[in-house]
């Protein structure tokens, strides 16, 4: 049997797994870690810990057998998609990485739409920015930073390093590199002359490959430290919402992905990049040429969970809370929930969005505060969803995924809002699993990803269908909802 290892470099944990070429994950390896803040609206992560977490991973995945280790073909990658590691002349790093949940840099984001209209900006890049991009938390380095500045050879996405860790080869692929802030959609390549006048110098980008082509090898100090055989064919990979596309089949319109972990993330693949004209939402490039994702992007999914579990009422684990949650009717009698912990990007693009419970009264109890939290989460993807309806997006089926596909009562919400059938995969690890397919595709073994999806992507027989009297009830409350936003903001 012939195996691909798909590494997933999330916010919170690094995974590897061992894919077989039809799609099953024979071993596995899981090292956590935490988001750093040295001050209020500033996440970093030191990427030298994060290596020092991949190594274990992928140790503990390969103690599975030699078996396993000795049929490895290729490895992928899937990551944390937009944030900012820099790396000095000798491939060293500079400083901790500024990732994708950062709020530091709303003023360089003001300083850039100064310089480059917000209208040509974003019809070049087909996205508008946010803080956390790699774009702007680059240039809040060179204002508050610039000893660092001056050291920087070359910007890369994280999980852009722990491959430069395995073959020794920097360079970095079209999904991760659209989501920089510096990419011209349309040309499928960076944006230079965006770059150009905002005085940053071509010198600093990696050369961009799609996620399926060669990036090297494993190099031999990697065998040592890691156990993976040197010479072994190393991809690209992409971004963590493209990977999690290609492991869940999403290569064509007609089914999207309504993923739920730490944040949130809707999501349908296009052979066209497609924008919303209020650039709400955000396009990506996708796993391969001819290949787009339009996603909308909301930064308080199942942390907004933990925070409540962890900080409020003190629960132990999620699956005591979602028990006792299915108890409450749809709707939570009445309360409703802003799920804005950390700011948020679609619709409204405001790291200064906060969160609000509305509606409370002495009947409510615990049970309404953790169900109105989910649908409050599942409200702000709805938000997601009606724009792609009104740009001519429809789905067949919606497929759940990420750790709220794991509840019963988070996949029931989903349907009921949406109003369509929700799916789950068989297996739980879909960006590895898009990781080794990119790996699978770029060495040969598959012609293409449709030849690849064919063959590892396996969905659910379960199916939840939604209940039309809660989707009556979801719809009404959904209009209330949509007025929270505004009101706190004038508040």
């Amino acid at each position: 049997m012939k195996y691909f290892v798909g590494i997933d470099l999330g916010t919170s944990s690094v995974r590897a797994v061992a894919v077989n070429t039809e799609g099953r994950i024979a071993a596995s390896g899981q090292c956590e870690y935490d988001i750093m803040k040295p001050e209020l609206n500033y996440a970093e992560q030191d990427m030298e810990q994060l290596w020092r977490a991949a190594v274990p991973a992928i140790r503990k995945m390969l103690s599975t057998g030699e078996e396993i280790r000795e049929n490895i073909c290729g490895i992928g990658f899937s990551g944390q998609m937009h944030g900012l590691v820099m790396l000095d002349v000798h491939g060293k790093l500079i400083r901790n990485a500024i990732i994708w949940a950062d709020q530091r840099s709303s003023k360089q984001i003001e300083q850039i739409y100064g310089t480059i209209s917000r209208k040509e900006f974003c019809e070049i890049y087909g996205n508008r920015l946010s803080t956390g991009f790699l774009l702007p938390s680059l240039l809040w380095v060179r204002e508050h930073e610039p000893w660092n500045y001056e050291k920087i050879s070359k910007v890369l996405s994280p999980k852009d390093y722990i491959r430069y860790r395995i073959c020794a080869e920097i360079g970095t692929d079209a999904s991760d590199a659209s989501g920089t802030g510096m990419w011209d959609m349309e040309h499928r390549t960076w944006a230079y002359q965006l770059l150009n006048r905002l005085g940053i110098s071509k010198n600093l980008l990696a050369q961009s490959h799609e996620s399926y082509e060669k990036a090297g090898t494993v190099t031999e100090a990697c065998e040592m430290e890691t156990g993976l055989k040197a010479g072994t064919f190393v991809a690209y990979g992409g971004g963590d919402s493209l990977m999690m596309e290609l492991g869940n089949g999403m290569i064509q319109r007609g089914r999207m992905a309504s993923t739920i972990g730490t944040a949130c993330h809707l999501t349908c693949a296009l052979d066209q990049p497609l924008y919303d004209p209020e650039f709400r939402t955000n396009t990506w490039c996708h796993g391969e040429e001819k290949l787009w994702s339009i996603m909308g992007a909301h930064l308080s999914g199942g942390v907004a969970l933990k925070w409540l579990k962890d900080q409020i009422l003190g629960f132990k684990d999620f699956d005591a809370m979602t028990e006792i949650a299915e108890e409450i009717p749809a709707g939570s009698e009445g309360m409703l929930f802003l799920p804005y912990l950390n700011g948020e990007r679609t619709p409204h693009n405001d790291p200064d969005a906060r969160a609000i419970y509305l509606g409370m009264t002495l009947k409510h109890t615990k049970a309404h505060m953790i169900r109105s939290t989910m649908e409050g989460i599942v409200y702000s993807m709805k938000e997601s969803y009606d724009i792609f309806h009104s740009l001519g997006i429809t789905a067949e089926r919606m497929i759940a995924a990420g750790g709220g596909a794991k509840s019963r009562l988070f996949r029931q919400i989903q349907a009921d809002m949406y109003q369509c059938p929700v799916y789950t995969n068989q297996e739980k690890e879909q960006a590895g699993v898009g990781a080794a397919m990119t790996a699978a595709v770029g060495s040969g073994y598959f012609r293409n990803y449709g030849e690849a999806c064919d063959s590892m992507v396996h969905l659910s027989s379960e199916v939840t269908e939604p209940n039309p009297e809660n989707m009556k009830r979801y719809e009404e409350d959904f209009q209330r909802f949509k007025e929270i936003y505004p009101a706190n903001k004038k508040l």
